[in-house]
């Protein structure tokens, strides 16, 4: 018998605040129009002054909680994918777990950008296949209002605040196939040469300051479309099946037009898209778990269903991961 990691359930959180085009063209010299055509973007959330990365993980911790039905001493840890975290050290993960009452065990941060729920999730997923952990909460969070730089107009429209996540639980199956439900692989990648595309202009051991974005974005761009589409054939090459065969490509949620070129490299209809970016903008490593908590509460994705979730962010770091839900 194979272990293999289950999603039990997913939470999520927004934030109250909704910051609309119209709000961003009182702030910033642009328009509706420039940020739709451009992003796909109509709203998104950003979070009160005095809320933390921290606090958002937290209630999107603890609505997953609910929704497994388990309690929080029957976890085994936390993983938060985040590049927002409150405070240099400690983590965000030890935050969620001492506010939730998670016992002693793992709990750490990732720091993938964009990409760090893939890379979370993989990290989870070889924690309960070893048999290290049980069951494990992985997270992603982000309050990506707090590095913007809101007089830059190229980057302040496309980010947002959110958190998501699942509770991954080990299940036993004699199916070795892709047919049985739970993780069957994830892929990693990261390319420093190209760090220089997507970053922030600050750091704890350089200026001491947490910095802004700066991306080049047309780079970003022709990146993002090339490695994602290699990245998620690569699942489907080592899985044995084709586009065909999944039923939700649920991405990372940075723009509208890298997801319409994404899913025609794939030749896969952008109805079996998962997209959330027109009301969620880009929340980073949170974009994939609250689209993938969106599509499960609203009965897009059922159980049993086959996914394919994939982002790039800064780094440049990529990956995907093959989950039958």
């Amino acid at each position: 018998m194979a272990i293999k990691s289950v999603i039990k359930s997913t939470g999520a959180y927004l934030p109250e605040k909704i910051l609309s085009n119209q709000d961003l063209e009182k702030m910033v010299d642009t328009s509706d129009e420039w940020i739709t055509q451009r992003s796909g973007i109509k709203t998104r959330h950003i979070a009160a002054d005095d809320q933390t990365t921290a606090d958002l993980a937290t209630l999107a911790g603890r609505d997953a909680l609910e929704r497994s039905g388990l309690s929080a001493g029957e976890l085994d840890g936390v993983i938060v994918a985040t590049t927002t975290p409150d405070q240099t050290f400690p983590s965000v993960a030890v935050k969620v777990q001492a506010a939730l009452g998670i016992p002693a065990g793992l709990a750490f941060d990732v720091q993938a950008v964009c990409s760090g729920f893939v890379y979370a999730l993989a990290m989870a997923d070889n924690f309960i296949v070893r048999g290290q952990a049980r069951r494990l909460l992985v997270i992603g969070a982000e309050k990506m209002s707090s590095i913007v730089d809101w007089k830059d107009r190229t980057t302040c429209v496309l980010f947002a605040d959110g958190a998501a996540g699942v509770v991954l639980e080990a299940q036993e199956s004699a199916d070795e196939s892709v047919t049985a439900r739970g993780i069957h692989s994830t892929h990693l990648y990261a390319d420093g040469n190209l760090r220089d595309l997507l970053y922030t202009d600050g750091g704890p051991s350089s200026t001491g300051t947490s910095g802004h974005i700066k991306m080049q974005g047309r780079e970003v761009f022709k990146y993002a479309v090339s490695h994602m589409a290699t990245v998620v054939n690569e699942a489907l090459e080592e899985n044995g099946i084709s586009a065909d065969d999944v039923d939700w490509l649920v991405p990372h949620q940075a723009n509208i037009r890298i997801l319409e070129a994404t899913a025609k490299k794939l030749e896969m209809p952008i109805e079996k898209v998962v997209v959330t970016v027109d009301h969620h903008g880009n929340t980073s490593a949170a974009s994939i778990p609250l689209a993938l908590h969106e599509a499960v509460c609203d009965g897009r994705i059922k159980q049993g269903d086959l996914l394919l979730l994939e982002a790039m962010g800064g780094g440049l770091t990529w990956g995907s991961a093959l989950i039958r839900f």
